[in-house]
């Protein structure tokens, strides 16, 4: 393992917020060992790390306990594995957990496969790129699975989260005439980002509302919320399409010869954020961070994003 200096190799302990126990999904800060490398591996200093709605119980089977949770993050490589190429100590990276058995993001260090690094360009700040792999990797991934032509109708529910913040922007610049349902107090906010038509998903009369806007239903919808699936079905045309994204919950009552599937599991994705990345740095697309949080508030953004009521997304900034 090669290091930027002596002084790293003093560093033996880190602070993180990790599950303790199997059966308990308690989260606490703890202090505990840094993470040993592998071959493919490097360590990185975390400079802050996106909160999601997985973060606390979305990790492997058969890990040993205390385990980091957190599964998104950017930070500044410090130690490479032998076997790593093309990237370097000093490096900037954004990164994803890659379901690490030695633990997720939420620490003040990570071991990463190098699969799963990516470099960030200039421009861009480590808060924004933190806040980019999962929700904007999904956000591509529900769009490439619905194969949207220019000049289509999409529908998007729960359009105001982190996904749907991504999925309005990157629609819209493909050409897709967009409409999302999100609570009254989000409508302008979806607007700002590039939806045609808004609707609150309270009112009696949003999915009229949809229908009459697409003339004969949307050509397609993304389903982001949990139990929306079969809402995103009843505004959608005959023989149109529907990917839902959490599958909570989604037994769907297929109708009028509407196509409905659980989003694949992302191909390609390294590649796919690294050009949303630039796409943020050149500002065609926006990171729409709600809040930033220090390290020690994590668990509060937490529980704030567990609500689903979060606009755009929540990032815990490791340097305040």
């Amino acid at each position: 393992m090669q290091d930027d200096n002596e002084g790293d190799d003093m560093i033996s302990s880190m602070k993180a917020f990790a599950r303790t126990k199997a059966d308990s999904m308690h989260v606490e800060m703890i202090t505990m060992p840094l993470p040993v490398l592998s071959e493919d591996e490097v360590l990185v200093a975390t400079e802050a790390f996106g909160v999601g709605i997985h973060d606390r119980y979305f990790i492997p089977e058969d890990v040993q306990f205390p385990y980091v949770i957190g599964i998104e993050g950017a930070g500044q490589i410090t130690a490479l594995g032998e076997n790593v190429v093309n990237f370097a100590v000093g490096d900037r990276v954004a990164f994803t957990s890659s379901m690490n058995p030695k633990g997720g993001t939420w620490a003040q260090y990570a071991a990463v496969k190098q699969a799963a690094l990516i470099h960030v360009p200039d421009g861009l700040s480590t808060l924004q790129a933190a806040s980019v792999p999962v929700a904007g990797g999904t956000a591509q991934q529900g769009l490439s699975d619905l194969n949207l032509a220019i000049g289509e109708t999409l529908f998007i529910a729960g359009a105001s989260g982190a996904i749907g913040s991504f999925a309005i922007q990157l629609a819209a610049q493909q050409g897709v005439r967009v409409a999302g349902s999100a609570s009254a107090e989000n409508q302008q906010y979806m607007r700002s980002l590039g939806t045609e038509k808004t609707v609150d998903y309270s009112a009696p009369d949003w999915q009229a509302e949809v229908w009459d806007w697409a003339g004969e239903g949307v050509d397609a919808a993304l389903a982001i919320q949990p139990n929306t699936g079969n809402d995103a079905i009843k505004v959608t045309r005959d023989g149109g399409r529907v990917i839902t994204i959490s599958g909570y919950g989604d037994t769907f009552a297929v109708e009028r010869g509407i196509s409905a599937a659980q989003m694949t599991h992302m191909h390609d994705s390294r590649q796919r954020i690294e050009q949303l990345l630039s796409a943020i740095t050149e500002g065609s697309i926006q990171t729409m961070i709600e809040a930033e949080y220090s390290f020690s508030q994590a668990l509060a953004a937490l529980e704030k994003t567990e609500t689903r009521h979060a606009r755009g997304k929540l990032v815990v900034n490791m340097r305040d």
